[in-house]
């Protein structure tokens, strides 16, 4: 398992701060492989999702380490949104 994957697990179980997520988001990390969260909080796995993010990891970095927005990600490109937008705009509440 890459140390990516291992930060992405850490920094949204942080985002997270026992809040009970009521869906399934998969985060879709290029050339790294994927980070689920969902009601058992965020690990690192392939499961299907009621929706997939997709970037690749720097990216992701930065929009967990609060220097960059997700709305602003996904309206530039660098995040492509796969699903249910109505979960990906709790994520966006979540992510800050």
């Amino acid at each position: 398992m890459s140390d990516i994957l291992n930060q992405a697990v850490a920094a949204l179980t942080e985002k997270l701060n026992g809040q009970d997520f009521d869906g399934i988001a998969k985060f879709s990390i290029t050339d790294e492989g994927s980070v689920v969260i969902d009601s058992d909080g965020a690990r690192v796995s392939d499961d299907e999702a009621d929706v997939t993010l997709s970037a690749s990891a720097e990216v992701f970095e930065a929009i967990l380490e609060g220097e960059q927005n997700s709305t602003a990600a996904f309206m530039t490109g660098k995040l492509s949104v796969d699903g249910d937008m109505g979960m990906a705009m709790k994520l966006a509440g979540i992510l800050g």
